[in-house]
């Protein structure tokens, strides 16, 4: 779901040579969904090996990361933990969701509807534990590092943002932004465009650049009063926020009340529509379990580990797989020539 502050976000269209050389925090969880709702057969069905099993995660990791990286884009990538107890509304509203999905899916290959089979399949999409695993094994085997949050991922990429070990959180959702990410990155795609959601036609889109300081400066808010708006308009944690509430009147809300969140909440009758308080909601967002100390080395691709998940494991295309490695060796050795040169150059 995500939070609904869109409205008040100013962004800037950028290009993907404008992120050669940096180094990205990825909302892992996103990028896999996008995976798997997007990369699909024509009837809507996902990518399968010979046993039955979903690799279109695989497949867009792969090749995404790949291309990144030709682009001397690298990623570290960010895994949810356990998620916060106030989260479990919004996961049971995604189950149902996804249920409903189900039935509308069978249905609709039963009446051989093949827009139907299209739009709904997508929403059925299930990232399991196991999918998790294999993604991380790929992501290490590529050379990447893996981070494991303790909670919400996007707020430990945002912790690894704001201690300068990356240049952004890269991510679809608004997320990051309430939990303090200095700069986010949206739209991340080589080829220029995505699917539309919930068909398989595509439309055109370009890398988006989010900077806090700025959203904060225009709207003139600090992050806590950020933090209050999309608690108005609705969080993971406090879904649909407060009814009749949209971003204009949250605006306005904080406006009136300044950082006199107590009064603002019961004016709003927050205690009609949660049972539990605001600040509880507001803690947790403030203060998400974050590690302060991660492993972010960067090593060479494991070849033979590559195509042991890819090829050996889950059936994919050897001749594929090696032209795409070729690539990625090609860069290493590019980036070894260039460190070699450049200590070379210290003796004259």
């Amino acid at each position: 779901m995500g939070t609904k502050i869109k409205d008040i976000i100013t962004s800037e269209e950028i290009t993907i040579d404008d992120l050669s050389g940096k180094t990205l925090a990825v909302d892992s969880f996103n990028r896999l969904y996008q995976f798997l709702t997007t990369i699909r057969q024509r009837d809507g069905s996902p990518l399968m090996d010979s046993r039955l099993r979903i690799t279109s995660h695989l497949s867009g990791l792969f090749n995404r990361t790949i291309d990144l990286l030709e682009k001397d884009i690298k990623e570290i990538f960010v895994f949810d933990g356990k998620s916060p107890d106030l989260k479990k509304r919004e996961q049971q509203r995604r189950s149902k969701i996804k249920k409903e999905a189900d039935l509308k899916l069978m249905a609709a290959r039963a009446q051989g509807n093949t827009e139907d089979m299209k739009k709904y399949a997508g929403r059925t999409a299930r990232l399991t534990s196991e999918m998790i695993e294999e993604s991380k094994a790929l992501i290490k085997a590529l050379g990447l590092p893996v981070v494991q949050a303790p909670a919400e991922g996007e707020a430990q990429a945002s912790e690894i943002v704001r201690a300068k070990k990356a240049y952004a959180v890269a991510s679809e959702d608004f997320d990051s932004l309430i939990f303090g990410a200095p700069i986010l990155i949206k739209n991340l795609s080589i080829s220029g465009k995505k699917k539309k959601t919930k068909t398989l036609g595509f439309i055109t889109i370009k890398p988006e650049r989010i900077i806090l300081s700025d959203i904060l400066y225009k709207n003139s808010i600090d992050q806590d009063q950020l933090i209050a708006i999309a608690m108005l308009v609705g969080t993971d944690f406090n879904i649909g926020g407060i009814p009749q509430i949209g971003i204009k009147k949250a605006q306005n809300l904080i406006k009136k009340f300044g950082k006199d969140f107590d009064s603002m909440f019961k004016e709003c009758r927050w205690n009609d529509y949660f049972d539990y308080s605001w600040n509880e909601v507001f803690n947790l967002i403030k203060n998400m379990p974050k590690q302060k100390e991660f492993d972010l080395k960067f090593t060479a691709p494991n070849i033979d580990e590559i195509k042991n998940i890819l090829v050996k494991n889950h059936n994919f295309n050897e001749e594929r797989i090696d032209s795409k490695l070729s690539r990625l060796l090609k860069i290493k050795r590019k980036k070894n020539k260039e460190k070699s040169q450049s200590s070379l150059s210290k003796w004259f």
